[in-house]
């Protein structure tokens, strides 16, 4: 099949993290609902190694939105692979397990999060035990997205992207959050790692590291590559996620994965 442009292929998938919520400039047609930047890890590798993109990341996407369930109007973000292609990323989870979520129910006051009927919904989102099932649950989510996407893309490199560490080490502070939804914020990230690579090696799919590659950068760090807590203004990256430094440092390391 010929390219539009001649070159190889490239699909990119996932959530959020992908797409990089408030990182401008928008991608030129893409959902605002998918809040996809033009800046964002895909847009730069494409661009660094002319390569013919395909971006269907979209902010808040969770596993089920890649394979099977339509998110605000877009199709799963499986339908883009038509078999044609030489390379697929993947950045999902976080929202299956509550992670990022999580994060910004520990940012509301207390009192917002003690109310009768919505305060049990957001209560959820730091219950141990809740998140510890959702684990469980997202090992064989992440193990049916590594099936579908090899056997849809072949002949395609499939690489899991990891998601860029957040949280500071242990000891260190992370204000507004308190040291148990930090805690609970980097457990849950610790074992999406985990998961993910079994997930990949059961699936014959690759894994870029970039959580320990980035944990020097978390968000309170003095050279940061995700934002903390912050304020939802126009132009600005979205609270808990990567910000343009953490997207650029992202498509370096998914290159030099495809280079070694």
């Amino acid at each position: 099949m010929t390219r539009p442009h001649g070159g190889r292929r490239y699909v990119a998938l996932g959530s959020s993290m992908a797409a990089g919520p408030g990182i401008t400039p928008r991608a030129s047609g893409s959902p605002r609902a998918a809040m996809r930047s033009a800046s964002n890890y895909p847009h730069l590798l494409a661009a660094d190694l002319t390569l013919d993109l395909v971006d269907v990341s979209h902010s808040g996407a969770t596993t089920a939105n890649v394979l099977t369930d339509p998110q605000l109007g877009t199709p799963p973000q499986v339908e883009a692979l038509d078999g044609t292609e030489d390379l697929v990323t993947i950045t999902i989870g976080g929202n299956d397990i509550g992670y990022v979520p999580g994060l910004f129910v520990a940012t509301l006051p207390g009192v917002v999060r003690a109310l009768p009927v919505i305060g049990a919904r957001l209560r959820d989102a730091l219950d141990r035990d809740a998140r510890e099932e959702a684990l469980v649950r997202v090992a064989d989510s992440l193990r049916a997205v590594g099936t579908t996407l090899r056997r849809r893309s072949p002949h395609a490199r499939i690489l899991f992207v990891e998601y860029l560490t957040l949280m500071p080490p242990p000891g260190e502070p992370a204000w507004p959050l308190k040291a148990k939804h930090v805690d609970l914020a980097r457990h849950l990230a610790d074992r999406l790692v985990e998961i993910t690579s079994e997930a990949a090696a059961e699936t014959g799919c690759e894994v870029v590291p970039v959580a320990e590659a980035s944990r020097e950068h978390h968000a309170w760090s003095g050279a940061p590559w995700t934002v903390g807590a912050a304020l939802p203004l126009p132009g600005r990256p979205l609270a808990y996620h990567p910000n343009a430094a953490g997207m650029r440092a992202v498509a370096t390391k998914i290159r030099q994965h495809l280079a070694g």
